[in-house]
C-alpha cells in the first residue's frame, strides 16, 4: 500500500507532505512497485492514536472480564483511530481483578485495536479522592499482590496507579519502580509528599488536577511537584468537562508537549445513547457530555481519545503538540515507541487520515484499511 500526497506527521514532530509505503503490517522505506494506492491530497496524516487510559465504550467496559467486551472495545476503537490500546481496571475485589487479568493474558488481538498494555487504576489509592473507584475494596498498595495480579496479565500492566501518602506506599514505589511506571493518583497528598513520591521512583500522575488537590499559589501540591520533577509525565483529559479549556493552554504553557498525555478515560457510555451505565459496579448517569455517579461526581468520560484530541486543538492547541501527545508521548511512556507512535519505516503500519477539520476519513490498522477511502 501507498498513501500518496498526504501532509504526513514526521517522527521530528512537523507536518509534511510526503508518500507513505507500507509492506504487509510495517512501514517500509519504499514499496513503490505496490498498485494499491490511497490518495491523501488534502488530508493529513497521522500516526494511530494510543490511549492508556480508558475503562470502555461501546456498552461494555474492560472490567467486564470477557473476550467479548475486549473484541468490542477494540472494533469500536479501532473505528474511531485509536489503534492500540491500554484500558484501565478500576478499584474491585480480588477475584474480579483476576479474572480482568486473566481475560486479557487470553486475548489474541485478531482484530480491532491492539491491545498494548493495561493501565491498573486502584486499588491503592486514597479513600477521600477516590472518586468514582468503589471504596470498598481500596487497600494498602502492596508489592506481592502487584506482582501476582501482573503475573496473571501476562505481564501486561504497564501503569500502576498509587496514592503516595497512603500507608505503604514509599516503599512500593521503591520497590515496583524498575517493574512499572508508577502513577500518583486518586491522592490527597501534599506537595512534599508528592515530591517525595516523585523521587523515590514515581513518574506519572493520572488524570492530571482531577481527583487531588487543587493547584494553589501556596499549595501547589501534585501538580506542582510534577513539574518541579522533569522526568515526570502527567495525562490531560480533554472532553471539554473534566479539565476547563483554559487550564488546558496554560498546562500546555506550563509542561510542554514533551510531558503531557492525552487521555478519554471512557466508560461503556462512550459511543452510546444518555441513559444509565456502570463503573466498577456503580450505577452512573450519561446526559450528553457528562457522566456522573448519583452524588454528582464525575464518573469518567464519554469522548474517544479522538475526539479529545479534536477538542484539544479547538482549544487553541497546536494541531502538531496535540498529535504528539495522543501518539508518541503515550507510546514511549509505557515502552512501546520501538514499534508504535510514529509513522517510520520498521514500525507498525497504523495510520489515520484526518481531513481539514481534523474528521476521521480513512484508518490504516497493521497496513490493512479498516476504515473510509477506497483502495485503487
Amino acid at each position: 500500500m501507498i498513501i500518496k500526497n498526504a501532509k504526513v506527521y514526521l517522527e521530528k514532530g512537523v507536518f509534511e507532505k510526503a508518500d507513505i509505503h507500507i509492506r504487509d503490517d510495517r512501514f517500509t522505506e519504499n514499496n513503490e512497485n505496490d498498485r494499491n494506492i490511497i490518495d491523501g491530497e488534502g488530508l493529513y496524516a497521522i500516526p494511530g492514536l494510543i490511549d492508556i487510559h480508558f475503562h470502555g465504550c461501546a456498552g461494555y467496559d474492560f472490567c467486564d472480564g470477557t473476550l467479548e467486551a475486549l473484541e468490542a472495545i477494540a472494533h469500536y476503537q479501532a473505528q474511531n483511530g485509536i489503534t492500540s490500546i491500554c484500558p484501565a481496571t478500576m478499584t474491585l475485589d480480588d477475584e474480579a481483578l483476576e479474572k480482568i487479568f486473566i481475560n486479557a493474558a487470553q486475548y489474541r488481538n485478531e482484530k480491532g485495536a491492539t491491545l498494548v498494555g493495561i493501565n491498573m487504576e486502584g486499588p491503592y489509592l486514597s479513600y477521600g479522592k477516590r472518586g468514582a473507584q468503589n471504596p470498598d475494596f481500596l487497600r494498602r498498595p502492596d508489592v506481592e499482590h502487584f506482582r501476582k495480579m501482573n503475573k496473571l496479565s501476562g505481564n501486561l500492566i504497564k501503569l500502576v496507579a498509587v496514592a503516595p501518602e497512603v500507608e505503604g506506599a514509599m516503599a512500593f514505589i521503591k520497590e515496583l519502580k524498575d517493574e512499572v511506571v508508577i502513577s500518583i493518583a486518586h491522592t490527597e497528598a501534599d506537595y512534599q509528599t508528592a515530591l517525595e513520591a516523585f523521587k523515590k521512583g514515581a513518574s506519572h500522575v493520572t488524570h492530571l488536577y482531577n481527583a487531588m488537590p487543587a493547584f494553589n499559589h501556596r499549595g501547589p501540591a501534585v501538580v506542582g511537584a510534577a513539574f518541579d520533577c522533569e522526568n515526570a509525565r502527567v495525562e490531560l483529559i480533554c472532553d471539554g468537562v473534566h479539565v476547563h479549556p483554559s487550564v488546558i493552554r496554560a498546562t500546555f504553557k506550563i509542561f510542554g508537549d514533551d510531558r503531557i498525555i492525552l487521555v478519554s478515560d471512557s466508560m461503556m457510555a462512550t459511543g452510546m445513547e444518555d441513559g444509565q451505565y456502570s463503573l466498577g459496579g456503580q450505577l452512573v448517569r450519561v446526559q450528553g457530555d457528562k457522566a456522573t455517579l448519583e452524588d454528582g461526581t464525575i464518573a469518567g468520560s464519554v469522548s474517544n481519545l479522538m475526539k479529545c484530541m479534536q477538542k484539544a486543538i479547538s482549544f487553541g492547541i497546536p494541531v502538531e503538540s496535540a498529535v504528539k501527545c495522543a501518539t508518541v508521548n503515550p507510546a514511549k511512556e509505557i515502552g512501546i515507541y520501538d514499534e508504535y507512535g510514529s509513522i517510520t519505516p520498521g514500525k507498525y503500519a497504523n495510520v489515520v487520515l484526518l481531513d481539514e477539520a481534523f474528521n476521521v476519513k480513512a484508518v490504516v490498522l497493521k497496513g490493512k484499511l479498516i476504515k473510509g477511502l477506497g483502495v485503487t
